[in-house]
């Protein structure tokens, strides 16, 4: 016997309908309707779910975001709830209640939420630099680099090494500046063509590139044509390149 109900997302509408057997493990997806609102939810037991399988792990939190992919196409504005949001029953009150009862009390603040982000769609936006190839731009235009870099071709095998470990932290603190410097410019380049933008850590890419920014984007209707324009300005810089993904339900600005 089921004793809670597995929360996905809120969505707007009245509808209680089933969404078929898309949810974690298979389980039946349907509605629980307050209103004009509707939690998408399976019904499961009063417990999380945990697994020392990491494959398994991967593969419940991956049903979680389809099935609010899901919600998100057949309804048009989604509120993603994290993974493993469960509402149990209480004494008296069945799990379907509890949740009508959770929708009745946060109701205001959820319309409120929702209204926000309709329309809106989520983005990602990744930056990647060569810092080889951003490194011999360094030597050619930077005059105290160039100098040192010409002055060890000259230099006898162990003072050229001396003079090699002096450019190398020399080139590494200027690399820092620049990257410092091409973040607050593609970040006001980025923030002006989306609504809303979020600032995510930087992860580890291949050995040859380095990860300059990671932006989560907050963008209303149709303006990911022109975010993606301005994205290919920065693509045809040299040493530079560009991960653009998404459209998805706005789990970053919930």
């Amino acid at each position: 016997m089921t004793e809670a109900r597995y929360l996905y997302c809120i969505v707007e509408g009245n509808e209680e309908i089933t969404l078929g057997n898309i949810g974690i493990e298979d389980s039946s997806v349907y509605t629980i309707s307050y209103q004009d609102l509707c939690a998408v939810v399976h019904n499961c037991l009063p417990k999380p779910y945990k697994s020392e399988d990491q494959g398994k792990m991967k593969s419940w939190v991956t049903a979680h975001e389809k099935v609010v992919e899901v919600a998100w196409e057949r309804f048009g504005t989604v509120l993603p709830l994290g993974f493993d949001t469960i509402i149990k029953g209480e004494e008296g009150i069945a799990p379907d209640e509890n949740m009508k009862k959770w929708l009745k009390g946060d109701y205001e603040n959820l319309r409120q939420k929702l209204g926000k982000l309709k329309d809106g769609a989520e983005f990602g936006v990744q930056v990647f630099w060569d810092p080889k190839i951003i490194s011999e731009g360094l030597i050619e235009t930077n005059p105290e680099i160039k100098k040192l870099s010409e002055e060890i071709k000259s230099k006898s095998k162990g003072l050229a090494y001396m003079y090699k470990q002096k450019l190398e932290n020399l080139l590494k603190k200027e690399l820092e500046k620049e990257a410092d410097k091409y973040f607050k410019v593609f970040y006001e380049q980025i923030k002006r063509c989306v609504d809303q933008i979020k600032v995510e850590k930087t992860k580890k890419f291949k050995e040859d590139k380095q990860m300059l920014l990671n932006f989560s984007c907050l963008i209303f209707k149709e303006k990911s044509k022109i975010l993606g324009e301005e994205l290919e300005k920065i693509e045809h810089l040299k040493g530079f390149s560009v991960r653009f993904t998404g459209p998805w339900p706005p789990y970053s600005f919930v």
